[in-house]
């Protein structure tokens, strides 16, 4: 596909109390960077969620967004599931095509 290079997409929506657990996650399965959206908004299973403040920065929802290499994606995969088996929030997965392979290696 024009040169471009398979890898796979996770994004992640949780309460921002549970972001830093994420991005651990994200870091300790070789995953060069992530981008995280804080003031989420959307509906869902839970009812509406407003993205703005209203007491303070956890009581919004968070997105944080990594792309790495097939291979790695499992592991984070699995370990995303089981944290979110006891707290809420969504996890998407997805191929994706990326054009400088390098930065995700």
């Amino acid at each position: 596909m024009n040169n471009l290079t398979q890898m796979t997409r996770l994004e992640v929506v949780v309460p921002a109390r549970d972001a830093p657990a994420i991005r651990e996650l994200i870091a300790s399965a070789g995953a060069t960077g992530y981008t995280s959206v804080s003031g989420v908004s959307g509906i869902g299973h839970h009812g509406q969620h407003s993205g703005a403040l209203l007491f303070n920065e956890y009581d919004t929802l968070t997105m944080l967004i990594t792309v790495l290499p097939p291979e790695k994606s499992s592991d984070l995969i699995d370990a995303i599931r089981e944290l979110l088996s006891a707290s809420s929030g969504v996890m998407f997965v997805a191929d994706t095509y990326v054009s400088r392979p390098e930065y995700f290696q």
